[in-house]
């Protein structure tokens, strides 16, 4: 066995902003396990809010280099490394892998029979109410993921609203609320028909959430990383967000979404803004998620090809000439 790394930077078209900062370029690392005869890749992109840099996560994958080129699979990986970017990327070149060397594809291995097209939302941009406004109005897609957590978010409420009438709306506060407004802010979106708030408060916060009256579910993002984080966010959330780069690979992914129906939560499967080599293992999840936000190809100037194919709003299953 052969672990190979690469560092690729991939221009966002424009600036993607949130409450957190902005970028113009998405980095990723591309972890390729070959077996002489076959290979599997696997992508991930490093998070600041998670404490992790492209440097820190290379270090990590190095650190287990001689464990997957010994032959590691993947029970054993979810030990060797902790929840994050590297194991995603380990992780899913093994599933890569192995459907490669079994000659199956992805959805035999984890028993889906017919895979579909789900529709996806496409992300606003934070910025201000006029341009995020002119951004919603302009875009093909009517299920928009609205990104707030700044002041001023109730006239981009209000103003994104009266834009698109009959989009169906999500908003993602990225941790951007507080105590004093969190009340305003779940009544505007109330006001503006959002289907779903994403984590509201800095998840240290979580706790205000107790006992929150509000017309529209609350979904945790930050606040939940793997399955064990599942049953801390009943009586807060009504919903999960699950990221590959959070969980640390499809393995745990799978896990976090099973836990989350046992616990009667919603599951959203969500993204960072990366490759089609990223979004497609994210596709078996959108099988069993509720709502999906993997556009995140679509944010970038080019993508890498072959790619995953997108369709009215939809996104369609990965195939093997990409990845699984």
């Amino acid at each position: 066995m052969e672990l190979s790394l690469k560092v690729e930077s991939w221009p966002i078209r424009g600036t993607f902003s949130i409450s957190r900062g902005a970028k113009t370029e998405a980095q990723v690392i591309v972890a390729t396990i070959r077996d002489g005869r076959e290979e599997g890749r696997g992508e991930c992109l490093p998070y600041k809010r998670y404490g992790e840099t492209v440097e820190s996560v290379q270090e990590q994958i190095v650190s287990v280099r001689s464990a997957i080129e010994g032959g590691v699979d993947r029970g054993e990986l979810q030990k060797l490394l902790p929840a994050g970017a590297a194991r995603n990327a380990l992780d899913c070149a093994l599933w890569d892998l192995e459907a490669k060397r079994q000659g199956k594809t992805i959805w035999e291995l984890v028993g889906i029979t017919e895979p579909n097209s789900v529709s996806t939302c496409f992300t606003i941009s934070l910025d201000t109410p006029e341009k995020m406004a002119k951004a919603a109005q302009a875009s093909s897609y009517t299920f928009l993921k609205i990104k707030l957590g700044a002041e001023g978010d109730e006239e981009r409420l209000a103003k994104i609203r009266a834009a698109v009438p009959k989009a169906r709306l999500i908003v993602d506060a990225n941790e951007g609320w507080n105590e004093r407004n969190i009340e305003a802010m779940v009544r505007a979106c109330e006001v503006a028909r959002v289907e779903l708030i994403e984590q509201p408060l800095p998840e240290d916060k979580d706790g205000v959430l107790q006992g929150l009256k509000t017309e529209v579910p609350l979904c945790a993002d930050e606040s939940a990383y793997t399955a064990a984080d599942i049953s801390k966010l009943v009586g807060r959330y009504a919903a999960v967000s699950i990221k590959l780069d959070k969980a640390g690979g499809l393995t745990e992914a799978l896990k976090m979404a099973q836990a989350a129906k046992d616990a009667g939560l919603s599951i959203m499967i969500s993204c960072n803004v990366s490759t089609s080599l990223s979004m497609a293992p994210a596709t078996v999840l959108a099988q069993y998620a509720d709502y999906v936000d993997l556009d995140g190809p679509l944010l970038l100037e080019k993508d890498r090809e072959p790619s995953i194919k997108y369709d009215k709003g939809k996104i369609l299953p990965t195939t093997p000439e990409l990845w699984g």
